[in-house]
């Protein structure tokens, strides 16, 4: 082989190196500036207004948000499909055992506060209803308003699916862990139960603060309207933290994400998407 030759060839193996270094760092790179975000359709909002904004102030990062449900948020952190995890209600130890047996350590971010609103028909007489009558209507025991002092016709009831951390809260909150009447209509998001009680004259259900419009109506509960002050300072009783779930303390783009929810203009955010903030 000439000395030309030689000297070509290896120009062109050196050329062919760098293409597969460049071809190993390129996609890794890439990688790192997006990032995903899934989970509860509660924090939804949040995250869709913060990410918009956040994107417009950082054009080298990229953010996927979707809903579906804060059980479905958690379980993609835990399978390594999401870097952060929307959820309107708090981690099961469950949920933490089977992350630990996957070397996943979930890290709870609280970004905001939250009301679940009970809501009818803006129709309806009833202005107020006690956390006994609502667990009544509920589970099954009161089936008709006349019992509840308002005008003669059945109760539909509007629950969420079980994978809602909307559900989960209310349960709790609520319920005190009793079940939902079987025949209660279910629904996969708070804009669907909104839509159908403001269809609907005779039904009630129960929505995030945020989604309250003036085509339903929240009701008092225990005498407690649903308010950002009341919320905020706990006199709600109906109320609960809403969280960003991250694998460990949050680092990196996400930490800069979740550093700007919890500043004073995420927060402003929050509480122009209807919840109540932090600061």
């Amino acid at each position: 082989m000439t000395k030309s030759g030689a000297y070509a060839r290896g120009a062109w193996i050196a050329a062919a190196a760098v293409l597969v270094l460049l071809g190993t760092i390129l996609p890794a790179f890439c990688a790192g500036s997006g990032m995903t975000i899934k989970g509860s359709t509660t924090v939804l909002p949040i995250a869709q207004v913060a990410a918009e904004e956040f994107m417009n102030k950082n054009p080298g990062i990229s953010i996927s948000v979707q809903g579906g449900g804060s059980g479905v948020g958690i379980a993609s952190l835990l399978d390594g499909t999401t870097d952060i995890a929307d959820a309107s209600r708090k981690i099961k130890d469950t949920e933490v055992q089977k992350a630990r047996s996957k070397g996943v350590e979930p890290f709870e971010n609280i970004i905001a506060m939250d009301g679940i609103a009970v809501v009818v028909h803006p129709s309806n007489p009833i202005h107020r209803l006690t956390r006994d009558q609502i667990r009544a209507v509920y589970t099954g025991r009161i089936s008709d308003w006349t019992e509840l002092g308002g005008r003669g016709s059945r109760i539909v009831v509007i629950s969420r699916d079980t994978s809602s951390g909307t559900f989960e809260a209310f349960e709790e909150l609520a319920l005190s862990k009793d079940k939902v009447r079987p025949d209660a209509m279910t629904t996969a998001s708070n804009q669907a139960t909104a839509q159908i009680v403001a269809q609907t004259p005779g039904a009630i259900g129960y929505i995030g603060f945020g989604y309250v419009s003036p085509k339903v109506k929240a009701v008092e509960v225990d005498g407690v309207p649903c308010t950002r002050a009341n919320i905020l300072k706990g006199a709600y009783t109906l109320s609960r933290p809403l969280f960003m779930y991250t694998n460990g303390s949050p680092s990196g783009s996400v930490k800069k994400f979740i550093d700007f929810v919890l500043s004073p203009e995420g927060q402003k955010l929050v509480g122009e998407e209807g919840f109540v903030g932090l600061k």
